[in-house]
This record gives C-alpha cells, structure tokens and sequence, in this order.
C-alpha cells in the first residue's frame, strides 16, 4: 500500500460551509489547516439556498464579497402564504443583523468558501475521502487516514495520512467521523427531511423568499388535499427558482409519504404564467436529512470538534444550517488557536473543552425553544389553529419571523429583541 503522511496543527474534514469557514478563520489565526473534501468543486449540495441575514452576517465576518454583481441574489424579506393570506414582511435590520438575505446555489457557494478558505492559507485537497481516525495512546483522535479519489468518483488505491493534535468533523449529516468516535444522533431531536428542484421560471429575480404553510394539491376526483410538510420557492436570482419542502418527524407522516411525489402533485397545482413545471424542471428531485438541535454529543471530545450538520447545528424553526455552521467554525477556529497558543497538554484540553459550553451559550437555549416548536407544528390540528389566527395578526407575525429567523439584536434592541434574547437565556441548552 502507497501510504504518504502529512502533517499539520489542524485538520478540518469536509469543505462545507462550516467546514471551510472554520478553515478560513484557523488560517487567519495563523495555524497551518488541512481542509479535506470527498468530492471536487464545483459539486452541489441539497439546500433551499436561501441565506437569512444571519448567514449574511457570518459572510461578511469571515470576509467573502457579497456583491451582487458577483453573482448573489438580495432579498428583502420572507413572503408567508397560507390559510388564504399572503404577508410579505421584510427582515429586520438592527445593530447586530443587516436588513437583507442572499441567494446562492450551494454549487457556488460551497466552492466559494472552500476558496476563500484556501486564499486565506488554508491547504485545501479535494478528492480525499477520510476514512477513519487514528488515536494516539490516551484514545485521542490525532490524524485520519483517508483514499485519494479520481475524477471518475472511484478510489484510485492510494491512501494518505494525516497528522494533527486537533480535528474538526464537519462532514455532514452522516458524519463518518463521529460514528467512527463514537458519536451516534440522539434519538431525542427533532430531525427533518427536505427534497428540492430546480426549475426555470420568470419569477427568478423576486425579491422575497416564500414560504407556503400549507400544501394543497388536487386529487383525483379533482377535489383537494392537503399534503404533510411546508413548501419553499426561493429565487435564485440566475434564471431559476429553488422549488422544495420539508417535513419533520414529529409528523405522523414523516417516513410514510413519498416526499418527491408531493413535491411534484404540488407543483402541478402552480399558476401556469410562474412557468414552474415538469417542463421546465432543470435535473432531478433531490432529497437530504435535516440534523437539528445537536442531534449528535458532545460537541467536544477527545481532541475532536464537530461543526455543522455533523454536530446536528440545523435551527428547528426554519431548516437553515449555513449561518449556523459558519457561526460553529468561527467559535470553533477562536477555541482551537487560544488552545494550541497554551504552553501544556492540560491547558489546552481545558480550552478545547470550552466548545461545548460556548455553542451551548450561542445557540443551546434557542434549539431547544425550537424542540418544542418542532413538536406543535408537527401536529396538523394545532398547525391550522396558527396559520388560521396567526397569519393575519401582522405584528405577531414580524415577532414570529425574528424568533424563527434568530434575528435579534444580541444587545439592547427594542422589546422583541429582549424577549427573544431572554427566552434564549431562560431556556436550558441540553
């Protein structure tokens, strides 16, 4: 066996969103970063592709242009459609937040931060499916071994290893990693399912995310039917619309409906001048798990990290895991550098340890306000009661989009932002 070895002070597996972020800001610290990605860029990923602004925030804080000339899509607000009312409410621009949201399909997006990441300092190699960890004496994760793929997919038979005192998984819902460190999901989070298509539309350039509560389609006698899960279409800004929905498993029907099939009787049910048909749809439906709520324990352990969806960092509210999984790989990377920056062993480990307690006092108390939404929402007779009285209470509704957006300004605000805040704190993160 051909086996090269590599050395660095942090291995960072998976070049997603939180896993190149993470890469990005280790680099600025000035620390020697492998970034290992699986596949080649550009490569896609299943997403709804919208970016709330507090995606945008951890954009601009790890320091990729966002201009629209370079290709990102500005939306004003969200549009809420159901029960026979459509609301459009834009997003609220505060101290903490700026007042828009981007589109970007995760085919771009991916491989822009995985580039910047890599113009930082960051040693990106892609192509290299990590495999398994290697422990040192005390049981510490202290490198990987992983196989070096082709551009055909398929293992070339060449497998490298990597060293480094600290690792960040951030390979994604399945997290090989983990399960290899014996990390396994808790069965006690909400977990989602969400499929999605692409489809050529002159509704391309909207300014508004939309979000439908309810799914009607028509039944075979012509009459109509109402469809588990809650749909998007989100304008992409390039001549196509992100068409999906979701379901979560506190659903009765979660695992026992075929997702594709709404999607697609859903479809069918759109007025025909949006252009959003099978005609008009651009590849297949595809479909991905929707890890929430820090579905996978502890956030750190033996030398390693777990970043995004590997850490199971999907807010229960809305589904969105990009502005959650940068904002894991920034604390993260400022945990790591204060750690290797200390002169011995014990320091450190006690530094590392202090991830858990600081994604815990970041987002801890706000998913678990959210296992309990996940829980009402996933039953249709309280689901009806809210969408039938809530939507048309406008200002309830704004109030509703900051919490399920997690917008509020982290300090001072008015009163919505105190309330928020002050739920997040009084809710124990578990």
């Amino acid at each position: 066996m051909n086996l090269q070895v590599e050395n660095a002070d942090v291995i960072v597996v998976g070049a997603g969103p939180g896993g190149s972020a993470t890469a990005a800001y280790l680099a600025g610290h000035g620390l020697d970063v492998l970034l290992l990605e699986k596949s080649s860029f550009p490569r896609d990923k299943i997403c709804g592709d919208g970016l709330t602004p507090r995606a945008v925030r951890e954009l601009i804080n790890v320091g990729v242009s966002i201009r629209e000339e370079d290709g990102w899509h500005r939306t004003k607000g969200l549009r809420i459609i159901g029960g026979g009312v459509r609301l459009e409410m834009d997003w609220p621009a505060n101290e903490t937040f700026p007042g828009y949201g981007l589109v970007r399909t995760r085919m771009d997006l991916d491989e822009i931060l995985a580039r910047h990441a890599e113009s930082r300092g960051a040693r990106l190699l892609e192509r290299t499916n990590v495999q398994d960890p290697i422990l040192d004496e005390r049981g510490h994760i202290c490198g990987v071994t992983a196989k070096v793929m082709g551009e055909d997919g398929r293992a070339t038979g060449e497998t490298r290893e990597f060293r480094a005192p600290v690792v960040v998984a951030a390979d994604g819902n399945s997290s090989r990693l983990s399960l290899a460190m014996d990390r396994p999901k808790r069965d006690d989070r909400p977990m989602g399912v969400a499929v999605r298509a692409y489809y050529e539309t002159p509704r391309h350039d909207d300014d508004y995310l939309e979000s439908w509560l309810e799914l009607w389609t028509e039944s075979d006698d012509g009459g109509k039917i109402l469809m588990p899960g809650y749909g998007w279409l989100f304008p992409t800004g390039n001549g196509t619309m992100n068409v999906g929905l979701g379901i979560l498993n506190t659903s009765e029907a979660f695992g026992k409906v075929d997702y594709r099939d709404i999607l697609r009787r859903w479809v069918r049910t759109m007025p025909e001048d949006w252009q959003i048909s099978e005609e008009t749809q651009q590849g297949p439906i595809r479909g991905a798990a929707l890890p929430m709520c820090f579905n996978r324990q502890p956030l750190y352990d033996r030398s390693m990290l777990l970043v995004g969806d590997a850490g199971g960092m999907i807010n229960p509210f809305n589904g969105e895991g990009i502005g959650e999984g940068m904002e894991a790989g920034r604390h993260a990377a400022e945990v790591i550098a204060s750690a290797l920056a200390r002169p011995t062993a014990g320091e450190r480990e006690a530094v590392l340890r202090s991830y858990t307690s600081v994604m815990k006092s970041s987002l801890g108390g706000y998913y678990n306000l959210g296992r309990g939404f996940a829980t009402l929402i996933g039953k249709p007779e309280i689901m009806r009661l809210a969408v039938k009285y809530g939507l048309p209470r406008t200002r309830l509704m704004h109030l509703l989009m900051k919490i399920m957006a997690n917008l509020p300004q982290e300090r001072g605000g008015g009163l919505d932002d105190r309330v928020i805040n002050a739920l997040s704190r009084m809710t124990p993160a578990a």
